[in-house]
């Protein structure tokens, strides 16, 4: 196992892994920006060193910054979280030229992954099913059109490099799709710098489940279930839970197998997530894309399956096989998240940065359990330059019906203060007739009016 770990991340990704690091018996350290220097969370590393000012692009983005920040602190791996260069496979390969262990798959599966065309087309030679579009990229809108009326409308183009809803437009007729065409591309090429797009039929309706698998270098690959990430705002998740109230268990199985074997195929060394859309109309599961990194909703999965994911992460990266084979893995119980943001959700999730004056959440509510993964405390500053998340609310039950309980029993109790949070919208859809009953999809945000008191 090593013995330096460099965590490329910030707030609750780094405060999650230095957790399992120190677990392991690993020293952590952190690069850190100017802007979170002195932050609270920065005390559960063993070391901090600074990469650069509060702008993203000169410390978190700095790939060079960052590799030799790893190698002047003695480090022998580099974990990279989620988000920022977690999918980078630029510095996934500098890590490795500067004989750094990344913590994560292959450079070269994280750029084919990467890209959805390319990602989708090894996912259909893995044996996963396609939303029916485009064969490849599009040349122009013409091409698009043409396509379109074939397949029937609505559909949805989407840029290559996407991620996070960016080039990604909802279109209805010839006009729309001309229209779409081209802003997605644009906010493609702005956004990624690249601004090829495809094409797919629009799945009304559809719910976003995914499925957690692990692989090694040896070629074994499990699968931990699935989550349903369908409760999203802007193509964002605000709320998970595993297992999925819309599956069956037959349907489970074969998804879970489907996936594992998918991972295997590919060659899958670390943890990744296996990401489907399942059409309501057909009940098909359609690949969307895989991440080829720690999900933001892991926490799920490792208490439904009391597996902790970073930790086979770690032993994965440094050589070992899996600590598990598929036969020992089991699913008990229900688990829910809610991420908590630093928005108003009463003023279009304006983000609330500013100083927490009170923060605490209840563990001891309700019939189940309560996990809460945070870097915020009281006195801590928000920061505008970084994501808003203060932190993600996970309980475990037996039941679906006494999880939800638990989650509305915590949400209810929390104590946040000074700065607006997401939790009232979280507590109207967990109040929903719709989300009680599992029944919702990624159109809708069930029991929420944004301007409810």
């Amino acid at each position: 196992m090593f013995r330096r770990l460099f965590i490329a991340n910030r707030g609750e990704v780094a405060v999650r892994v230095a957790r399992t690091a120190r677990a392991l018996g690993i020293q952590t350290v952190g690069g850190v920006s100017e802007a979170d220097l002195g932050s609270s969370w920065t005390r559960e590393l063993d070391e901090v060193v600074c990469l650069g000012p509060a702008a993203s692009s000169r410390s978190y983005l700095d790939l060079e910054g960052l590799v030799q920040a790893a190698r002047q602190t003695g480090c022998a791996a580099v974990h990279p979280g989620w988000g920022f260069l977690a999918e980078n496979a630029r510095f996934a390969a500098l890590c490795q030229q500067h004989g750094l262990t990344f913590v994560g798959p292959a450079p070269s599966l994280i750029e084919r992954m990467g890209l959805k065309w390319p990602s989708k087309h090894a996912a259909r030679a893995a044996g996963l099913t396609l939303i029916p579009g485009s064969e490849g990229l599009l040349r122009d809108a013409d091409e698009a059109v043409a396509l379109a009326r074939e397949l029937g409308w609505p559909v949805m183009v989407k840029a290559d490099a996407g991620g996070g809803g960016r080039g990604m437009r909802r279109c209805v007729d010839e006009a729309s799709l001309r229209e779409g065409f081209a802003q997605a591309s644009a906010e493609a090429q702005a956004a990624f710098g690249n601004g090829a797009l495809y094409l797919e039929r629009c799945i009304e309706g559809g719910r976003h489940i995914e499925v957690q698998v692990l692989g090694d270098r040896w070629g074994h690959a499990v699968h931990l279930g699935e989550r349903e990430c369908s409760i999203q705002r802007n193509h964002q998740k605000l709320i998970e839970e595993s297992p999925s109230p819309a599956l069956d268990a037959e349907t489970r199985a074969a998804l879970g197998a489907q996936a594992a074997e998918a991972a295997r195929a590919l060659g899958y060394c670390g943890a990744g997530t296996v990401e489907f859309l399942l059409d309501p109309s057909t009940g098909i599961l359609h690949f969307m894309e895989m991440n080829t990194r720690l999900q933001v909703e892991h926490p799920i999965t490792e208490e439904t399956t009391g597996v902790d994911i970073v930790a086979e992460q770690l032993r994965v990266a440094a050589g070992s096989g899996l600590s598990l084979a598929q036969d020992t893995v089991r699913q008990e119980g229900h688990a829910l998240e809610c991420r908590i943001n630093a928005e108003d959700p009463h003023a279009g999730f304006r983000p609330t940065p500013g100083t927490i004056t009170a923060f605490s959440f209840p563990t001891d509510c309700g019939p189940g359990r309560v996990r809460v993964d945070s870097h915020v405390s009281a006195g801590d500053r928000i920061s505008p330059h970084y994501d808003s998340l203060l932190a993600k609310v996970i309980t475990w039950a037996p039941t679906r019906d006494e999880a939800l309980d638990t989650m509305r029993a915590c949400l209810t109790g929390a104590r946040v203060e000074g700065v607006a949070t997401t939790i009232p919208l979280h507590l109207a859809v967990l109040d929903s007739p719709a989300f009680r009953a599992g029944e919702y999809s990624t159109a809708e945000l069930p029991g929420w009016t944004p301007n409810a008191s």
